[in-house]
């Protein structure tokens, strides 16, 4: 790029090569130069372009897609003033655990997190929130992408992006929303637009970007479908969801796109109805004929109806559009491999790492796959690339965790003790592995200190029914009867199709009635 280029082209050019702190500065030169005169063929001075200019670049520093970015705080969750019903239709309702059409999964074959729902084979926003039943249990529960427990705030990313202005500009905000007259700013269309998502994006000041979006709609008649999207976005992240459905149906009457369609679908899902959502996306589906998003969608709401079938199914039509798509190249493998089909899941991740998926998840579960697929030569190689890998303690400790399977599973109990032991060294909440020291603690014949390995675990984790149905055998041979019982409803309740638990209940009520 030439010395002698003009500046605003120069700092055009850095923004389409997303060199955005570098188009920020040039703007910023730009704009302490005095402002020119008009350009006759835009109406518009290089100085308006160039500010307009720099509210993109400083925009797109801190840019995070609403459609997929959703997490519920604690806040929204236990203070929801919408009213739900509390006993909802069997497959109408995602707030209530075991309300499918379809039976799930069992507990017993595949885990769940804290909201009842099995473990996706992908990480997202909405698979790491949970609707617990109380205050206490939100707050308790450690905060991790198996145990369910919802973020604190609304969400941590709007911290970081109402202080970003701050970062990008040391001096202080680029834009001094108090003293801005919106009214002026809403009948300049281009800057307005600009400026909009600097607000709402940047700033994080959802109040002052409702109300720019407001005046322009009003200026442009009410004819614009993007103002009102925007509209339906500020109403969304205030809380107003039934205003925000109106928006986006307004939207979608004047201009038919994927986008809203998301938009809507993500209003539905917060007032829990997974149905009208579902009807929302398949009718998208008939005038967006194989759109991966909207397949997407289906999938993923099905697959939080505990529907893993039917998830399944839009999966694999989700990858005979988009063969690539690692989100459901990993569904897939998840479903497989707890579907008893380990060397088909090896497929689906071997896929992935031919597609350049690099990380300590991936090789976890080749680990995994190779294992029960009886490729026994390949299976430490994968668990020691996995912990190479690993980012977090977390990660390191779900390895650890996996290879004490693999150690049960060759018959070589000491090093299946000393694999949970490291787990719970880099991961101190981990209950599975507190379940599992407890169990190799009660085949040596410590009891108390399998008793107490239990109690931690069923307290950690009182979503799982391992810990209870334990407890209640340990204490039943023991001859504690109560505490026994005690633990054996709570088994039940976790799981009510787990025949042991049914088997031990009765078993002991018999002994109850014989006093």
């Amino acid at each position: 790029m030439g010395p002698d280029m003009e500046p605003l082209l120069r700092a055009w050019s850095c923004f389409r090569r997303r060199k955005f702190r570098q188009c920020a500065e040039l703007c910023s030169q730009l704009l302490e130069a005095a402002p020119s005169e008009q350009e006759p063929d835009t109406g518009y001075s290089v100085f308006e372009a160039a500010w307009s200019l720099k509210t993109r670049a400083l925009t797109e520093m801190v840019y995070v897609d609403e459609i997929d970015m959703d997490q519920e705080g604690i806040a929204e969750m236990m203070l929801d003033e919408n009213a739900i019903a509390q006993v909802a239709r069997p497959g109408t309702s995602l707030k209530v655990p075991g309300t499918s059409q379809d039976a799930g999964p069992s507990p017993a074959v595949r885990p769940v997190t804290q909201s009842g729902r099995p473990i996706t084979g992908f990480v997202r926003p909405s698979t790491q929130s949970g609707r617990p039943s109380t205050m206490e249990q939100a707050i308790k529960t450690p905060r991790t992408a198996l145990t369910a427990r919802p973020v604190t705030s609304a969400s941590g990313r709007s911290v970081r992006i109402g202080t970003a202005s701050m970062i990008t500009n040391p001096d202080g905000p680029f834009i001094n929303l108090s003293r801005l007259n919106l009214g002026n700013y809403a009948e300049k269309p281009k800057l307005a637009k600009a400026l909009f998502e600097y607000i709402f994006h940047h700033e994080n000041e959802i109040k002052i970007a409702l109300d720019l979006a407001a005046l322009a709609t009003e200026h442009a008649q009410f004819k614009d479908w993007w103002w009102k999207v925007q509209i339906g976005k500020c109403c969304y992240r205030l809380g107003l969801y039934r205003e925000a459905e109106k928006q986006f149906k307004s939207a979608l009457k004047q201009q038919d796109m994927v986008d809203t369609i998301l938009y809507l679908a993500k209003v539905y899902m917060r007032l829990d109805q997974p149905v009208t959502a579902l009807n929302l996306f398949k009718q998208g589906l008939e005038r967006f004929p194989g759109e991966v998003t909207l397949l997407c969608g289906i999938a993923r709401i099905y697959e939080e109806m505990n529907n893993i079938s039917s998830a399944t199914e839009y999966y694999k039509e989700v990858l005979k559009q988009d063969n690539t798509h690692v989100e459901a190249i990993a569904c897939i493998g998840s479903n497989r491999f707890y579907s008893d089909q380990p060397e088909i899941a090896l497929r689906f991740y071997r896929r992935l790492l031919q597609m350049g998926v690099y990380n300590c998840q991936l090789f976890n579960n080749l680990g995994l796959c190779c294992f029960y697929a009886q490729q026994y030569d390949m299976t430490l190689t994968s668990f020691e690339r996995a912990l190479f890998l690993a980012a977090n303690e977390e990660e390191t400790a779900d390895v650890w965790y996996n290879l004490g399977h693999v150690a049960v599973g060759i018959g070589d109990l000491n090093l299946a003790y000393q694999c949970f032991k490291l787990t719970l060294a880099n991961n101190n909440d981990h209950a599975e592995a507190y379940n599992n020291l407890a169990v190799l603690e009660m085949q040596k014949g410590h009891i108390e200190q399998a008793r107490a390995l239990l109690q931690t675990a069923s307290y950690l984790a009182p979503h799982m029914y391992e810990p209870h149905f334990n407890f209640a055998i340990l204490s039943e041979k023991v001859g504690d009867l109560q505490r026994s019982y005690t633990a054996a409803q709570k088994s039940a309740e976790a799981f009510p199709g787990h025949v042991d638990t049914q088997q031990l209940i009765k078993r002991l009520k018999e002994r109850f009635a014989m006093l």
